[in-house]
């Protein structure tokens, strides 16, 4: 059974079979892509719906991916790692630290974990519609004016 490796209480072990999509997720980092501020770790962007991570169900989005089949994954760059994962084989054993221990034990500063976008669509609908209110209080007031 898969589960934590033995001496780290963090780390999980995870074996996927790659399906007809791949492993059904994609990785962002690298020492050229830093994901997390002064952090080259690899880490997964999006799970794939119905793809082999989906199916698993313990992979999640923003946690970090440490070795593939046994390559720790330090120091590499982006390209170097996305490598690893596409000749990685049928089979493939991974070894992450979930994202809860990430934010519990690791790095306390992020560049976001793939959907800041969602933070800030709120903020720019609200600037958007201060925007539109004011020209609408604008035009009425300016149409409302009549000569002497």
């Amino acid at each position: 059974m898969n589960g934590s490796a033995p001496g780290t209480s963090a780390a999980l072990d995870i074996q996927l079979k790659r399906g007809p999509a791949g492993l059904g997720f994609n990785i962002v980092g690298g020492v050229d892509q830093q994901f997390v501020l002064n952090d080259s770790g690899i880490y997964v962007a999006k799970i794939k719906e119905n793809g082999a991570a989906a199916l698993d169900g313990r992979l999640q989005e923003g946690d970090k991916i440490l070795a593939i089949n046994g390559h720790k994954l330090e120091n590499l760059p982006h390209s170097a790692a996305v490598d690893l994962f596409r000749n990685a084989g049928e089979d493939v054993q991974l070894r992450v630290q979930p994202k809860s221990q990430l934010t519990a034990n690791g790095p306390a500063t992020s560049r976001g974990d793939g959907d800041s976008s969602s933070s800030v669509l709120p903020l720019i609908a609200i600037g958007f519609a201060t925007v539109i209110l004011g020209i609408f209080v604008y035009k009425r007031l300016v149409g409302s004016r009549r000569p002497f």
